[in-house]
């Protein structure tokens, strides 16, 4: 039996309300024989069987082509019917009855999704069975029609299935394509921004330190650009986001470093802050500092540029607040849905040069400190604000 042959009946034996039909045509039409055939030029393939008279046949089990009437069904595609073999005039000269011995017989044919062929809903028994009414051919035929519809739902579940696991051993190996190749990257990502920090310091002229200065910028974005893509990586393949944590009482330094540094990349941009954390913590202090840089690149790109952006920071009852703010034109109630997704950007800002990480990176380092990371907008601001407890509940007590 080849594979194609094999594969159709698993999909017959599969399909649960084949018995039952089965079952209602036996006790409609006294047809104690019922069976659905896979029919091809060369072979006669039982797929399913309600047997009753013993004719010892059982799925897989095969049939001469040239003895059954299921091959002329295949070529009329018209179905057989035969109510008392021996007192036909058609069939009664007819080897086939004899052979098999039955008197009454039925045949009608079943399709594939295309339209193709498949097979046939057989019934037989050695006593004459009154088939010959409309209402009898017709119920028959609505079964041989519903089997027909059930290998079509079937092939198209195989199908959905296939390519869905084809779409995610794709995924996946672009996934891990991606971390691979983030991660070579680095290497030499670090010997161009150590070659320019060398520059730096041997090269005196204003022309060549305005081209170091820009090419330092570019390893900086280039750098934070490898690392998102690095994190989200690491979130799609299952391993969540990595967190260093420890005990820190400078995060306050952290913090204001990152503010210092991209208010140095962005001079033309005004950036207050009133930050005041002071004590001792438990997180990732690169990590919260990555958020706030997240948080500050967002409000750069998105934000008004006449109105200055604002950082707070604060602890306060046992909860470590930190938010920015900018002026400008508020995100719709639509948008903000969308916001925390990879690769998710605005209409209006697509050319922005970005990945469209940031926000879903920030809110991965939220969930991973069990955090909490809010958006609020409207016509004068737009506030994110991140709160976690960051250990403190623990180190109070």
């Amino acid at each position: 039996m080849n594979a194609l042959i094999e594969k159709d009946i698993q999909t017959i034996q599969s399909i649960e309300a084949v018995p039952h039909i089965m079952k209602m045509l036996s006790d409609t039409t006294g047809l104690r024989f019922i069976c659905v055939a896979r029919v091809t030029d060369e072979k006669w393939t039982t797929c399913a069987v309600l047997d009753g008279v013993n004719f010892d046949l059982h799925p897989g089990d095969e049939l001469d082509i040239s003895t059954t009437f299921c091959i002329q069904v295949k070529r009329s595609t018209q179905p057989i019917v035969i109510q008392h073999a021996s007192k036909d005039d058609h069939y009664r000269k007819s080897e086939i009855p004899i052979m098999y011995g039955f008197e009454s017989y039925f045949s009608f044919p079943i399709y594939t999704k295309d339209g193709h062929f498949f097979g046939t809903l057989c019934g037989l028994d050695p006593l004459p069975a009154k088939l010959e009414t409309i209402e009898i051919q017709q119920q028959i035929k609505s079964f041989a029609e519903l089997i027909s519809r059930q290998i079509e739902v079937d092939e198209r579940l195989l199908s959905a299935e296939s390519d869905l696991f084809d779409e995610k051993v794709a995924a996946k190996l672009r996934d891990q394509y991606i971390a691979i190749l983030g991660h070579d990257l680095r290497t030499p990502l670090s010997a161009l921004t150590m070659g320019v920090d060398f520059l730096k310091d041997h090269v005196t002229d204003a022309t060549s330190q305005k081209i170091l200065a820009r090419m330092d910028n570019s390893a900086t974005r280039m750098k934070r650009l490898i690392s998102d893509v690095m994190d989200l990586t690491r979130g799609k393949m299952g391993n969540g986001m990595e967190l260093n944590v420890k005990t820190v009482n400078n995060l306050q330094d952290m913090l204001t470093h990152t503010i210092d540094e991209l208010s140095g990349l962005h001079p033309q941009r005004a950036i207050q802050t009133n930050t005041d954390v002071k004590g001792t913590l438990s997180c990732d202090p690169e990590r919260i500092a990555q958020l706030l840089s997240n948080l500050l690149i967002n409000a750069i790109v998105h934000g008004d540029p006449q109105q200055a952006i604002e950082v707070n920071a604060s602890i306060e009852n046992g909860l470590f607040s930190l938010s920015v703010s900018n002026g400008g034109e508020p995100i719709r109630p639509t948008v903000i849905d969308k916001l925390f997704q990879p690769f998710w950007r605005n209409e209006s800002n697509k050319q922005t040069g970005g990945l469209g990480l940031g926000l879903f990176i920030a809110s991965q380092i939220t969930s991973a400190h069990d955090g909490s990371l809010t958006v609020s907008s409207d016509e004068h601001r737009t506030v994110f604000a991140f709160q976690a407890t960051l250990g403190l509940n623990e180190i109070e007590s």
